[in-house]
């Protein structure tokens, strides 16, 4: 067979797929991981329309106007699928409350559940539609990334965050959009020619290119191609691992066999984590090990000389002492033991930043990068110690972080974290029903029903 051919296979093996995904059979389990993550974006965009990445987000749907196809969540306008899912997807990461994926190095609901709510609603497709399509994104947005077999995170410049997402939510929304095979093999021509994104984020202290970048632009991305494949437009056959293709202008060393491993069998969603805490992901095992201390020994802030927190070398840095209260590791850690918890509420406080106790307690955490922390696995892992005034010492490690594929949340825990974002917008009735019909998804005849729990004047 000729590279060629195989180049061509690959694409073909993606463009079936993806064409035949709706109605597909998934595994009850896969399926109830999928509505957790579903559940658990939707919460993140509600609560995000009141952060300022939403706000502008808003701002700009409402500015563009445009055919009524879709609902900006948390607002009464609707717009069309492209304008929502970019709406959505900088609400859905308008904080560090979505999901990740660990292996493909990205937050991947944030932008697939976007543009596939975007879209299921254009279309008026069921619940059990946009089940299958949610599944269907992250399977395919996981492993476009990880076919192009990064090394170590300082080794590359592109944004992983906003390149495999853009693969998913366009294959989710191609799905929904009823794309035929060869109509699926342009829509991913379409997703080819959008991929952009550089790591420059991380230098972003308001977070709305950062949400832009995550959420917004490939949830926007992934509709846009699904639009167009599904109106005719046509496409190269192998943007893909074609000549001057993807693989090869992004990757020194691709492997495109990664993009169709296992494809059926080995679903990404199930490797997807689900946040506890609403903060920056290396802060979420130095959080558990901060709860276990407080509930097995009673550790309270008045009783504390000082903190030292281990945290992998490789990402310390992103929450050392920021400027940001949701990924500043030294004040949600004298938060945490200060209110005997972490709401969300709090992670966003930022004149807490300015609280003389909050302050003090913080002036005794240290945080130290350890490199057999970045060596262990799983992976984020985090060492708390604690040196009480008595002169006792406590600590303890957390090794699988709760949230992971590891340690998963149970349901009623993925509904109690999205109830706190979601009541004190929608109200606690209201918030009650959207999670009862989430849980229920496969019953949904339209997806459009979901609207009136989801709008606000």
């Amino acid at each position: 067979m000729s590279t060629e051919t195989q180049e061509r296979d690959v694409a073909g093996a993606l463009s079936a797929y993806i064409a035949g995904a709706i109605g597909r059979p998934i595994p009850d389990a896969v399926a109830t991981k999928a509505k957790h993550h579903i559940l658990d974006t939707v919460a993140s965009m509600v609560s995000g329309a009141h952060l300022e990445p939403g706000r502008m987000a808003i701002k700009y749907a409402r500015a563009q106007g445009g055919t009524p196809e879709a609902l900006v969540m948390g607002t009464d306008l609707k717009t069309t699928a492209v304008n929502a899912a970019l709406a959505n997807g900088m609400m859905a990461h308008a904080d560090e409350t979505d999901d990740s994926h660990l292996a493909a190095r990205c937050h991947m609901g944030c932008a697939v559940v976007p543009a596939a709510l975007a879209m299921a609603e254009r279309e008026g497709a069921s619940g059990a539609a946009l089940l299958d399509a949610v599944v269907l994104g992250y399977d395919i947005g996981a492993r476009f990334n990880l076919s192009l077999n990064l090394g170590p995170i300082a080794s590359y410049a592109l944004c992983t965050h906003s390149h495999g997402p853009s693969f998913g939510a366009a294959a989710a929304a191609g799905a929904l959009a009823g794309l035929d095979a060869d109509r699926a093999r342009h829509l991913l021509a379409y997703a080819v020619q959008q991929s952009s994104g550089l790591k420059t984020y991380m230098r972003d202290l308001e977070h709305i290119e950062k949400a832009f970048i995550f959420g917004g632009m490939p949830a926007r991305n992934g509709v846009t191609a699904a639009a167009m494949a599904a109106m005719g437009f046509s496409g190269i056959p192998d943007d893909i691992t074609g000549r001057d293709g993807y693989l090869e202008a992004f990757s020194d060393d691709p492997d495109p066999g990664a993009l169709v491993a296992e494809l059926g069998t080995r679903f990404e969603i199930t490797r997807t984590n689900i946040k506890k805490w609403s903060v920056g992901s290396p802060i979420q095992a130095a959080l558990d090990s901060v709860e276990v201390l407080m509930k097995d020994h009673g550790l309270r802030a008045e009783d504390v000389e000082a903190v030292t927190a281990r945290l992998p070398d490789d990402r310390a840095y992103i929450v050392d002492d920021r400027d940001m209260p949701d990924i500043c590791l030294q004040h949600l850690i004298a938060v945490t033991l200060i209110d005997r918890g972490l709401s969300f509420a709090a992670c966003h406080d930022e004149e807490r930043m300015k609280d003389a106790s909050v302050l003090a307690l913080r002036r005794k955490v240290t945080l130290v990068p350890e490199a057999f922390l970045t060596e262990a696995r799983p992976e984020r892992q985090a060492i708390i110690e604690v040196r009480l005034k008595d002169g006792r010492e406590l600590d303890h490690r957390t090794v699988s972080v709760r949230g992971t594929p590891e340690n998963p949340m149970e349901t009623p825990e993925v509904e109690e974290k999205a109830r706190g974002l979601m009541a004190p917008v929608l109200g606690d009735e209201r918030t009650q029903t959207l999670i009862d019909v989430i849980g229920g998804l496969e019953g949904l005849a339209d997806v459009r029903e979901l609207r009136p729990l989801l709008a606000c004047g």
